[in-house]
């Protein structure tokens, strides 16, 4: 489908990394563009553009159908993120939020394309050498984030339907860009602080995507009709060490580069009886050391993108180098720097 002046596009979690530059991208295209947020003040600047802001939540249906009167394409960037605690918590938002948003989205009858943000975090916690799309995903899960990932994705497809919910499905893998207010502020604070150790070798890939080029694939997705119901893999295409990438980070920000690691094996161990110990303990914030850590940092984190390039005919615009240059020159700008070194 092409885009113009009689579509309005739907945006979620336009407050996050990815759903705000989507939201900008296409305001920027000459779309009419409306947000739905819980917080519409840290929505602010978006209102200033000139993009609809609406408040609303993914937990409160009324406000979902509110948003999608006469919208005809949907970008689902909302999620509840992290690593830990309880998965109804993530259920409640991941799915039944999703479904919720479904619903509303297709009882409108102007519905032309809806766009879901999943993750590669679908896949089983291994190491991974150019897995594809016919992997199926991991239904354990290995926290509540990708179990309720997998489970969103499943009920997404489960209720496509190519007239009333056109359905393309994205998994990208660790967004990084401008914007970023979670992972790499951390990350930054334990180089700052000098506490950061590889988790093994450290020349393990990771599943890196830099924003604008998710986003390109967003706009790919909307644009071909013949990928209704289809899901692929999107990343940088030439993937990073984490060695690679968190010395880049450091010499970016004026740091030291870490030489200290950890045997996988230990890193492990350690990350099976913290988590145990946390939640004999009831702690509501995640262990130094969990699965998630090590599928992050410890793991070779490696998936095709063929599928994305022959039929969404997606083509990474921007390399590593250059967009995590642009996105430390945004700390720089932002002063986010300076508050977590």
């Amino acid at each position: 489908m092409e885009l113009g002046c009689d579509d309005r596009v739907l945006v979620t979690g336009a407050t996050g990394l990815v759903g705000s530059h989507v939201a900008e991208r296409f305001h920027r295209m000459g779309i009419a563009t409306r947000v739905v947020v819980r917080e519409p003040a840290a929505a602010g600047w978006l209102a200033e553009l000139g993009i609809e802001v609406l408040s609303g939540d993914m937990t409160d249906g009324e406000s979902l159908a509110v948003a999608c009167e006469s919208v005809t394409v949907v970008v689902h960037c909302a999620a509840k993120v992290g690593d830990w605690g309880p998965v109804e918590d993530y259920r409640d938002v991941n799915v039944g939020g999703l479904e919720r948003l479904i619903d509303a989205a297709s009882a409108t009858g102007t519905l032309r394309r809806f766009v879901h943000i999943s993750s590669l975090g679908v896949y089983e916690a291994r190491d991974h050498h150019g897995t594809d799309e016919t992997e199926p995903p991991d239904r354990d899960g290995i926290d509540g984030y990708t179990l309720t990932k997998v489970e969103s994705e499943d009920l997404a497809l489960e209720r496509f339907d190519p007239q009333a919910f056109p359905l393309v499905v994205l998994r990208p893998g660790f967004v990084y860009g401008p914007r970023d207010r979670t992972v790499l502020p951390r990350l930054i604070e334990r180089l700052g602080s000098g506490g950061f150790k590889y988790l093994g070798t450290g020349d393990q890939l990771l599943n890196n995507v830099y924003v604008s080029n998710l986003v390109d694939a967003v706009c790919l997705a909307i644009s071909n009709d013949d990928v209704l119901g289809e899901v692929f893999n999107v990343t940088d295409g030439r993937l990073v060490s984490k060695r690679e990438f968190i010395g880049t980070i450091a010499r970016l920000a004026g740091l030291p580069e870490p030489t200290k690691s950890v045997p996988l094996g230990v890193a492990k161990t350690l990350a099976k009886l913290m988590e145990g110990t946390w939640k004999l303990l009831g702690k509501t914030e995640a262990p130094l050391l969990s699965g998630a850590r090590i599928k992050f940092l410890g793991l070779n984190l490696d998936f095709d993108i063929g599928k994305a390039r022959r039929d969404l005919g997606y083509d990474p615009a921007v390399d590593f180098a250059e967009g995590m240059d642009r996105t430390m020159q945004w700390f720089r700008d932002s002063g986010t720097l300076n508050t977590v070194t």
